[in-house]
């Protein structure tokens, strides 16, 4: 069946975001302890360079380093770039400038912000120091951020032990990423088909495959793929896998079934849970229809049609 034209492409703001949790090594735990501590530490290379930040292995022979050092909370801007809009999660709430500060004694540069009137204040080779977060608990952002300071470089690097009290083992630092996605033309068909409760591929003018979901083109022909095909509603399992670990934020009790379903008509099977029937009776073959979502705008789930498993031979192609 030929679906109708593509409606207007789509387009909506979409956020990725995630806790990443790590432990720390030595010299990591050394580091970040020493920032809540209002100490900052470095790592001495092997050539006598000071690394700021610290790192566990010698970037020019990978050995180990763990030789810290300390060194002053003043330093010098390298370079630098304005940022008048800042973003959320961001040092600063106001326009403020990305620094590279090579604090005294280190040989390396350090990134953060720096908090300046204007752009017109931002001059490489400034002088600046650390303003230390009131609030500080083992993290980079224990820097508020680095403010101008007129002095002239004087803290020579001293050797530290790396001991502190209660020392940092690990972090949790939250990762986010905010862009506006747009699907494009094929996928913003086959979604405003899903909201009719249809599906709809596009079929390879080459091969004749219908792909569900649509690409726009080809993968094994290269061609764009542009007329609309209607497929399913109902499909064949053709492999599945048996979930026994809850996730997060998804309300449904394991053990359950993802599954790939070849759709009536489709050239490939997409995925899908399968419900309706117990985990330990799903099977290659099994026929199942969609069960739509509350507001029809995706299928929640697929179960058993009633029909008589599909013949291996049938399905053999899609696995």
């Amino acid at each position: 069946m030929t679906a109708a034209p593509v409606p207007e492409t789509l387009s909506a703001p979409l956020v990725v975001e995630f806790p990443f949790t790590r432990s720390l090594s030595p010299v990591q735990s050394a580091f970040l302890t020493g920032l809540r501590e209002r100490t900052v530490l470095g790592v001495r290379a092997g050539d006598g360079r000071v690394l700021v930040p610290p790192v566990e292995y010698d970037p020019e022979t990978a050995a180990e380093l763990r030789d810290l050092v300390e060194i002053g909370a003043t330093g010098t801007v390298t370079t630098w770039a304005w940022n008048p809009e800042p973003r959320p999660g961001q040092p600063l709430s106001t326009p403020f400038a990305w620094v590279l500060v090579r604090l005294d004694g280190a040989d390396t540069a350090l990134l953060h912000a720096l908090d300046a009137p204007g752009p017109e204040a931002v001059r490489t080779g400034m002088r600046v120091r650390i303003r230390w977060a009131a609030e500080r608990a083992g993290a980079i952002t224990d820097i508020a951020c680095f403010e101008p300071y007129e002095s002239t470089p004087g803290q020579e690097p001293h050797e530290h032990d790396g001991t502190f009290t209660d020392p940092v083992t690990g972090i949790v630092a939250p990762a986010r990423l905010d862009y506006t996605y747009s699907p494009g033309r094929a996928q913003t068909g086959y979604l405003q088909a899903l909201a009719d409760n249809r599906t709809v591929g596009e079929r390879c003018p080459s091969c004749t495959k219908v792909y569900v979901p649509p690409r726009g083109a080809c993968p094994t022909c290269g061609v764009a793929t542009t007329e609309r095909v209607e497929v399913g509603p109902r499909g064949t399992v053709t492999t599945f896998c048996i979930v026994n670990i809850k996730a997060r934020g998804l309300d449904i009790e394991v053990p359950y079934v993802y599954a790939h379903i070849a759709l009536d008509g489709a050239g490939l099977a997409l995925h899908g849970r399968i419900g309706g029937i117990p985990y330990d009776q799903v099977r290659m073959g099994l026929r199942v229809e969609p069960v739509w979502s509350e507001g029809g705008r995706y299928p929640d789930h697929y179960r058993p049609s009633g029909e008589p498993d599909a013949d291996y031979d049938t399905y053999k192609e899609l696995l």
